[in-house]
Order: structure tokens, then sequence, then C-alpha cells
């Protein structure tokens, strides 16, 4: 199943096109740096620039995640995925976040070994010295790019990406000052910054996986974007109250379930228009907002039960129509309406003002109408009206 339009298929496919060449440019320049870094740092004696170096080969690797993520979640919604294939992003954020943390892990724990081990410490150089340098701005520069494409098509999994290459530049501005402090003449600067680097590393690793996973867990939006949500809802005409707001995310994207009150005798059609304008004003006013369902009820039953034994329309009528069979007047209804409200029937009949012809008032046929009804306990009223 394809429900897809043609211009949504070729926005899926220019989004994809567009995280991909940024991850690409991304890539290329990861590979350099790796290499660069690796060897200046065996050649120029700097542990934190090799582990700098470490940090670039994982943003190098979360790329290809980022890639094959981005191709699969591009993909149409079909039978097996209805809401489509946004979740890829939010998967592959936690795999980043969570590559984050291991490659964290390792860098500090060599720190630390090498602190307790004073003979294992480098002695660092101005090659190590420059080469950070030049990362800061190779990262700083890619961290922005990428930055500004994700938060234009709304990717988690693309900001995560740019977030995880300004980890490596700030990582590299710590290999400058731990490398300036061992020149300097403090041997254990070196050591000291690589743990540094890998602590911080941790801290962005966690809390890319910590938000990632609260989406899988369909997490709602924050309270600010819920104020906003709600007062759009009821800035809707028609609309006397709401309950039942309920949003996750899913990929970029939010969708949103809400029970909106209406007028309880409006038509079905006027009630159905009413929830599409709130569907669409939602859609139209919130960005992010991807997907909308709306429940309309015409009495609050957020506090309440609604009592589903209640006979549908051709049980009741059948009986109604043993309770008339006497009733003259019963052959002629034009129309019969049906209200559930307060856990009982309210019965709306529609006869021809003709019938008062025959010296009959409104009065006698409402008590003619409901006299019989008394076997029939779900009916709370019946009322008439001429046409």
């Amino acid at each position: 199943m394809n429900t897809a339009y043609p211009h949504e298929l070729k926005a899926e496919e220019k989004r994809y096109r567009e995280i991909r060449k940024v991850t690409l440019i991304g890539s290329a320049i990861d590979l350099t740096l790796a290499i660069i870094k690796l060897v200046a740092g065996f050649l120029g004696q700097s542990q934190a620039l090799i582990a700098d170096g470490v940090h670039s080969l994982s943003d190098l690797a979360t790329d290809f995640v980022v890639l094959y993520a981005a191709r699969h979640s591009s993909r149409d919604a079909d039978e097996s995925h209805p809401y489509g294939h946004g979740r890829f992003e939010t998967i592959a954020t936690v795999v980043l976040g969570m590559a984050l943390i291991l490659v964290a892990a390792g860098i500090t724990w060599d720190a630390v070994e090498r602190l307790f081990h004073p003979e294992e410490l480098m002695q660092p150089g101005v090659l190590a010295l420059l080469v950070a340098a030049v990362s800061v701005v190779a990262k700083e520069w890619i961290y922005r790019y990428t930055k500004r494409l994700a938060d234009r098509l709304r990717s988690p999994m693309l900001a995560a990406n740019a977030w995880h290459s300004r980890t490596d530049a700030i990582s590299s501005v710590i290999v400058i000052i731990g490398v300036g402090g061992t020149m300097a003449g403090l041997p254990y600067m070196d050591a000291i910054a690589a743990a540094g680097v890998g602590l911080f590393i941790a801290k962005i690793g966690w809390d890319l996986a910590r938000d990632s996973i609260r989406e899988l867990v369909d997490t709602g939006l924050e309270e600010e974007q819920l104020r906003e949500i709600r007062a759009t809802i009821q800035g809707v005409d028609g609309v006397r109250n709401m309950h039942g707001l309920r949003t996750r995310r899913l990929g970029s994207d939010v969708l949103v379930d809400v029970h909106i009150l209406v007028e309880s005798r409006l038509s079905v059609s006027e009630g159905h228009h009413i929830g599409e304008i709130v569907r669409v004003r939602l859609l139209q006013e919130h960005e992010e907002v991807n997907d909308v369902l709306v429940h309309i009820d015409p009495e609050d039953d957020e506090h309440q039960s609604y009592l589903c034994e209640l006979p549908l329309r051709r049980e009741l009528l059948a009986r109604l129509d043993v309770c008339w069979a006497d009733i003259d007047v019963a052959r002629q209804i034009k129309s019969i309406t049906l209200h559930y409200l307060h856990n009982r029937i309210q019965v709306v009949l529609l006869l021809p003002l003709s019938v008062l012809d025959d010296n009959l008032s409104v009065s006698e046929l409402s008590a003619e109408f409901g006299g019989v009804l008394q076997d029939v306990e779900v009916i709370d009223e019946v009322r008439l009206v001429f046409q």
C-alpha cells in the first residue's frame, strides 16, 4: 500500500540526497583528519591527539550509519510500516550515542592507565599542536554546515551527527591545552587532556542516546510545545473543550491524537468539519506535526465511562416499531434521529405538518409516542419536529 502523493515522494528523495551530500562531505573530512591525527599523534608523541584521531574514526563510522538510516527512513509508508520508516533515524541516533560512549570509555581508560604509569606518558611537540588547531577549524566548519541542514530538515539523526563533529572540534581544543601544558613542563597535562576528551565525548553520547530512547518508548512532547498545540485546537470555532491529547515523535515528525468536545446536537458533517479544521491548522501552524487524529465527542466523556450496551439503530428501531404499531401517525414518520447522550437515547421524530390537520395537538402526539415506551428503558425522551 502506497499512500504518498508524488510531491511527497520527491520531497523525501530530496531530503535523503541533502543528508547524503552533507554526510559524504563530512566523511571525507573525517577520514583525512583521522589519518593525519593518528600519524601526527604517534610521530609527535601526543596521547591526546591519538585519542582525538580515534574520535575522528568514530565520526567516520557513524557517517556510514547515518547514510544507511537516511536511505531507509526516506522510504514510503507500506503495509508493514503504515506510519513510514522514520524510526530508522531514531535507532541510528541511539547507535551514534552508544558508539560515542564506547569510544569515550576506551580513551578515558587508556589515559587513566598512563597517569598511573608515568613512564608511559608521551611528550608531544609542535606538530601535535598544529594538527589539533587544523582539526578545530575543519570540524567546527562541518558542524555548522551539518547543523544548519539538520535544523532545516528537522532531522534528530543529522543533528546528532553534527554534534558528533562538534565533539571532535572541542576535543581538539582540549588536545591543544594538553599539548601546550606538556610543552610548558607539565608532563601529565596531555594524559589529563585525553581523559577530558573521553569524558566530554561520553556526555554527548549519553544525551543523544537518552533522547532517542525516550522517542522509541513514545515519550510525549515537552509541556511548552503541548501548550502551543492546545492553544491551536481551542482556537477553532466550535471546539467547546478538549482532552486526551497524546503526542509522540516518529523520526523528524510528530504525531498527535486528541479528543475534542463539540455541541451535542450538531450534525455528523458539521462535527467532522470542525475536526478537519483542527487537523489542518495543527499541520499548518506546527512545522513538526505530520499526522493528526481527531476524535469528536458530543459530550464530555473524560471522567465517565460510556455505556456500550445501548442498542444500535437497527435493533432500537425494531423495538420502536413494535411499540408504535397501533399509532397511525407513526406510519408517516419521515426520519428518526438518535442522540446517544448521558448513557441514554434521545429520539427525534420528523413528521409532516399535515398530521396536525387531524385536530391533533403537539402535546397529544408527544404523549402518545412517549406513553408506550415504558418497556424501552434506554429511551430518555421522544421529541417531535414538524416539517
